[in-house]
């Protein structure tokens, strides 16, 4: 997959154990804080019945989904225990605090199964937005 990095936060937008939605040309996707600093990012639905990945628990390096508890590695984005299927992951670096995730030139379909295909904005993706203090 050849594409560019875009910038979409920082590092401090996302709390340890936290994850945040992205919206990208590719759709949205889910950006993801461990406990000890590594970044994820993955396809924002899960794979069984389309739960936004990014509002699940992260532990370790994986994700629970908040709809049903599916449990999805962020490392590779398999579904672990009895449940079959995947997520995309994408590529992420950080670079002086800031959270960069790669946009393929060629932008997949939505790959889950049954899930209508939406057509993508050819835009660059929107940064991570801090969540504010209650």
């Amino acid at each position: 997959m050849s594409g560019d990095y875009v910038p979409v936060g920082r590092l401090d937008d996302i709390p340890p154990l936290g994850g945040r939605c992205v919206k990208t040309p590719r759709g949205p996707v889910g950006v993801f804080r461990t406990e000890d600093d590594r970044v994820f990012a993955v396809d924002n639905r899960c794979p069984h019945r389309g739960g936004p990945l990014s509002e699940g628990i992260v532990h370790g390096a994986f994700v629970t989904c908040p709809l049903h508890n599916a449990v999805i590695s962020l490392e590779t984005g398999e579904l672990a225990g009895p449940d079959v299927g995947r997520v995309a992951t994408i590529p992420v670096r950080v670079v002086d605090g800031e959270i960069q995730i790669a946009i393929p030139a060629e932008i997949p379909r939505d790959p889950v199964p049954g899930a209508p295909a939406a057509a993508l904005p050819k835009t660059a993706a929107r940064r991570v937005a801090p969540k504010e203090s209650v």
